[in-house]
């Protein structure tokens, strides 16, 4: 699928993907706000400080870059896919799969190069194995099978499309809205008990823009869905979102009870769903600038969906000490939302998420999902119940 590069067409390609950002010098004097295109084409504001951090994290990708290639001239060009320590392998090779593993674990965290972004997303996510498991004409003939279908899932794509990352110089064009409609109907016929959910519309967006074709974008969007999120993440009821956010109150409340915080957003009754519910449903690409989002997903596709807690818990210890500070529910969402959309440098946010907040294991998620999972049910039981109820009343 992938096409051969040399090491110098790959720089030349991977640099000609980052330019610096230059403000006017009007622009410096006066310390105003400015505009600007990040790296994926969507207009961002911020003053020259923030172009500064930019520039420095584009350095930074830079400098990155440079291990990533000579780890492909050393080991070889798909050396992250040889991290499977399986028990039929000799020593020496377990030993070897190890080390790959434990390397490209800690270069993930640190990002991947936008230019092999597509390729790894692709191959450690799982999305290329379940791609290999369907004809390979799959995506082609679904679309043309369902392109003139109508049903509630695809009014409400149509419906959502020029309000997904409008005024973007691609996705908010005819071919973009196109382009974002089949992979979005698509995977509703795929999939019937999720068919589509508001929020799907932001990530596939942005799973186009990274992966280029929309056979990619498909099995990426079918990869999340399936085997990275929890289940029931986008189903017509949203449990599992709703099961996500009742473990996130949770954990904030044991991982981070030592912070001051965690007693001040009780006493102020915050409830964290308010900002948290979008975050898990699009996947923080509608909160987080997207370079910064893209490193969070460099995670999530190689660790898994207990990355969100993490970056969840970290932005609200990032706003500790001004959080601190306020008495109403209303300031705490602005100053959560504030920081979210000015979090330019994706190093502050995943340090603070991998090193300043417990760690949490996999069985202890899984527990707390399974002491969710009823109380949630039974709620959501209850408001369709009292929906029913007051939808009979009506037609009396």
């Amino acid at each position: 699928m992938y096409g051969t590069h040399s090491k110098r067409d790959m720089d030349i390609e991977y640099q000609s993907q980052v330019p610096i950002l230059r403000p006017s010098i009007h622009a410096r004097r006066a310390k105003i706000t400015v505009k600007f295109q990040d790296l994926y084409g969507f207009t961002v504001e911020g003053n020259v400080d923030d172009v500064n951090v930019l520039n420095e994290v584009r350095e930074k990708v830079r400098e990155k870059g440079k291990v990533w290639w000579a780890l492909e001239a050393s080991k070889g060009a798909n050396w992250y896919l040889q991290t499977h320590v399986s028990s039929t392998l000799k020593t020496s090779l377990k030993f070897s799969a190890l080390v790959n593993a434990i390397t490209l674990k800690k270069l993930i965290r640190k990002g991947i190069p936008p230019v092999l972004r597509p390729k790894i997303w692709f191959s450690l996510s799982g999305a290329a194995k379940k791609k290999s498991t369907a004809p390979d004409s799959y995506y082609e003939d679904l679309t043309k099978a369902v392109q003139d279908k109508v049903t509630p899932a695809t009014k409400q794509i149509d419906h959502d499309l020029p309000r997904t990352f409008p005024g973007h110089p691609w996705l908010d064009t005819a071919e973009g809205h196109a382009a974002l409609r089949r992979v979005l109907v698509a995977y509703s016929f795929r999939d019937s008990d999720v068919g589509y959910c508001q929020g799907l519309n932001y990530v596939a967006a942005l799973l186009l823009l990274v992966m280029k074709t929309e056979e990619e974008a498909f099995w990426m969007i079918a990869v999340l869905l399936e085997n990275v999120l929890v289940s029931d993440c986008y189903n017509k009821n949203l449990s599992g979102c709703h099961v996500e956010q009742r473990v996130f109150k949770d954990l904030i409340n044991q991982e981070m009870s030592k912070y001051r915080i965690v007693a001040h957003l009780d006493a102020l009754e915050f409830d964290v769903s308010l900002v948290c519910t979008e975050w898990f449903l699009c996947l923080f690409a509608k909160s987080l600038p997207s370079e910064t989002t893209l490193r969070v997903w460099d995670v999530l596709f190689n660790e898994g969906a207990n990355l969100l807690f993490h970056v969840a818990m970290a932005i609200f210890k990032m706003n500790e000490e001004e959080l601190l500070t306020v008495h109403h529910v209303g300031d705490v969402i602005h100053i959560i939302q504030r920081c979210t959309h000015q979090l330019f440098d994706p190093d502050d946010l995943l340090t603070v998420a991998f090193d300043q907040i417990g760690f949490m294991t996999t069985t202890t998620i899984s527990r707390q999902r399974k002491k969710q999972e009823p109380a949630v049910m039974a709620e959501l039981d209850q408001r369709l119940r009292r929906l029913n109820s007051i939808k009979a009343d009506d037609e009396q």
